[in-house]
């Protein structure tokens, strides 16, 4: 089964320094429909100008991923972590118990990303964050695991993905137009899967740039490239 939300249908506000589109209910947006699917709790798509960005604000008990899709993002948060994530890069921020940050574009150019929050498994632990570069060219053709919530995923080594503490994982591929890749999701879990560019087919329905499909009830999820295309999904319990 696949849900399509066109771009043209998502929730949003433009605050001027941040074109935010919102896949699921979030802020002054509220879609009883769309409030999360799975532990999948919020997409956000943020367009943000150049030298402005979020300031210092708290979370707690959230896993929250950033896709870097253009630009670069620096964090700050007031454990002294700070970095500079740059596109086709992702950073995870495990709020834990509590951690308060802020997310500038310190760039001349506009930053775009897409931010992800997954509802953790484990709560109480301390907060952390980390960065870590995800070539482009390393996920040519075939998904490639970004942020998990799985052991077998995490490790040391390069190319390994960023600890999170839920059930779910983050993956990412780039495809060339006519390419399909596969991934194995099972029909007890849940999918969303965004082209950050391009346009792809899944089991017959087409997903433009920026839309979302929600997909459930599928073994294996099969998508074909209609130009070229960069994805992002959510593999979610």
């Amino acid at each position: 089964m696949i849900e399509l939300r066109p771009f043209s249908s998502l929730g949003g506000a433009n605050h001027g320094w941040l074109d935010a589109k919102h896949h699921f209910s979030f802020a002054n947006y509220y879609d009883p429909a769309r409030t999360s699917w799975g532990n999948l709790r919020v997409w956000n798509d943020d367009t943000i100008a150049p030298h402005s960005g979020f300031p210092p604000h708290p979370h707690r008990d959230m896993e929250i991923i950033t896709y870097v899709r253009e630009g670069a993002i620096t964090h700050q948060d007031n454990l002294g972590n700070a970095g500079r994530t740059e596109a086709g890069d992702v950073q995870v921020m495990s709020a834990g118990t509590g951690i308060a940050h802020a997310e500038y574009n310190k760039e001349d150019v506009t930053t775009k990303i897409f931010q992800i929050w997954i509802q953790p498994t484990r709560t109480g632990e301390q907060p952390s964050w980390g960065a870590r570069p995800f070539p482009r060219g390393d996920r040519a053709g075939q998904f490639v695991t970004l942020a998990s919530g799985f052991a077998d995923d995490n490790g040391e080594k390069a190319g390994d993905a960023l600890p999170i503490r839920t059930d779910a994982r983050v993956v990412g591929a780039t495809l060339k137009a006519g390419e399909t890749a596969e991934y194995a999701i099972g029909r007890d879990r849940r999918a969303y899967l965004v082209p950050a560019t391009g346009a792809v087919e899944i089991d017959g329905v087409r997903v433009n740039a920026r839309d979302g499909a929600a997909i459930s009830d599928e073994d294996v999820i099969r998508v074909t490239a209609i130009d070229d295309s960069e994805l992002v999904l959510v593999d979610a319990a």
